[in-house]
């Protein structure tokens, strides 16, 4: 068995990047598979729905079976059915009906990377580091830059080999959950040791308006990140009419960058700055720059879009917990797993609406369309600042 915390800490790290693959993979082929199995962006639009509502149900029944069995056994469940995800996905389409191949695989991985999201922030905090804080923020940073290798790696394979090859390039991806869930058998694991404070019941922390204003946030948020993220390619090939590798480089790699490079600017930045109004400026650009790809036809402007809504997007999601966390007193993980449950919802309602948009009118459409996410939530996280101030807890 291994000693040190720090080969926990890069299992966990390596989990986001598997997480970046359930989410990221599938829609950089969302074109192929319209047009090589005739399979309708509507019908595409209902894998990211399958993705999404398959992690909220895992997220759900996993928080009443964690406690009971620990996180080393369903840390490396959640990585094997990644890897088994992957290479269903590589073959049920040429066996089967094409997507109902898909969403079974999609089905399986998804379980997966629900267990990932439950398991994941738990044991990086359960881990003897000097400041869990950076370490959570750099968690969360690794995602957004998995995302980068996935888009990457795989648009590189695609233009060396082919996109026909596409299936060679899912059981590769494999690979990496596999081999994760085999170190995670061998890094060490503490238990979280949480101190017991008297949590809000259910009735109080419904009760609260402000509890209710971050609900709302973190279901716009969920569904404006993923709204973008889940259909970057596919805005910039065929909204902007750009080529296949170019879109799947200057779309959701360019969208992951500057996510990243956000959240790591303000892990040594962030303390200048009061967070509730960098996130009202993350609102703020996320909405330009989904106006700016509904209704340019210019593909640089559309490119700079995508990085503009990167940035914006890089201080919502964290930020939510952070202030929610700040402002309810004795929240405790009931809060939490409300706030989760909620952005997921948004991140499944969020892409779906843009696909079926999509699919009758256009993907320009579904990103106008689409654009009402941001605004709405640039008014409710005016409606948290009218609340109360950053950094003071309100008695609730």
């Amino acid at each position: 068995m291994l000693k040190s915390f720090k080969h926990t800490l890069r299992a966990s790290h390596t989990g986001y990047i598997v997480q970046s693959i359930n989410i990221n993979f599938i829609p950089l082929l969302f074109i192929y598979f319209n047009q090589t199995y005739d399979i309708s962006l509507e019908k595409i639009s209902y894998l990211i729905l399958i993705n999404f509502l398959t992690q909220l149900a895992t997220d759900l029944v996993a928080a009443y079976v964690i406690d009971k069995v620990g996180f080393r056994k369903p840390v490396m469940v959640a990585n094997f059915l990644a890897a088994t995800g992957f290479i269903l996905l590589a073959i049920l389409p040429g066996v089967m009906d094409p997507f109902f191949g898909m969403a079974v695989a999609v089905l399986i991985y998804a379980i997966g990377g629900g267990l990932l999201e439950v398991v994941l922030s738990p044991i990086v905090e359960s881990c003897e580091t000097e400041n869990k804080d950076k370490e959570m923020i750099k968690l969360y940073a690794f995602y957004s830059f998995g995302q980068v290798a996935v888009v990457l790696i795989s648009t590189l394979f695609f233009l060396i080999f082919g996109i026909n090859n596409w299936q060679i390039l899912a059981i590769l991806w494999a690979l990496v959950p596999i081999l994760n869930g085999i170190y995670f058998y061998f890094v060490p694991m503490n238990k979280t040791n949480e101190e017991e404070v008297k949590q809000a019941t259910m009735k109080e922390l419904f009760s609260q308006k402000l509890f209710w204003i971050f609900l709302i946030i973190m279901f716009l948020t969920g569904a404006a990140e993923q709204g973008m993220s889940q259909w970057a390619s596919t805005i910039a090939e065929k909204g902007l009419g750009i080529s296949k590798t170019m879109s799947d480089l200057v779309g959701p790699m360019f969208y992951a960058v500057m996510m990243g490079l956000t959240r790591i600017v303000y892990i040594y930045f962030g303390h200048k700055f009061k967070l509730s109004i960098l996130m009202v400026i993350g609102g703020i650009f996320s909405l330009v720059a989904f106006l700016l790809i509904g209704l340019t036809t210019n593909p640089i402007v559309g490119i700079i879009a995508c990085g503009l809504c990167g940035i914006g997007m890089g201080t919502l999601w964290p930020g939510a917990i952070r202030r929610s966390s700040d402002l309810i007193k004795n929240g405790g993980g009931r809060m939490f797993a409300f706030l989760a449950f909620l952005g997921d919802i948004g991140c499944s309602v969020g892409p779906a609406l843009i696909g079926l948009i999509a699919a009758k009118s256009g993907i320009k459409t579904g990103m106008l369309i689409g654009s009402v996410f941001p605004g709405i939530l640039v008014v409710f996280l005016l409606l948290s600042i009218r609340r109360r101030y950053d950094n003071k807890v309100e008695s609730v």
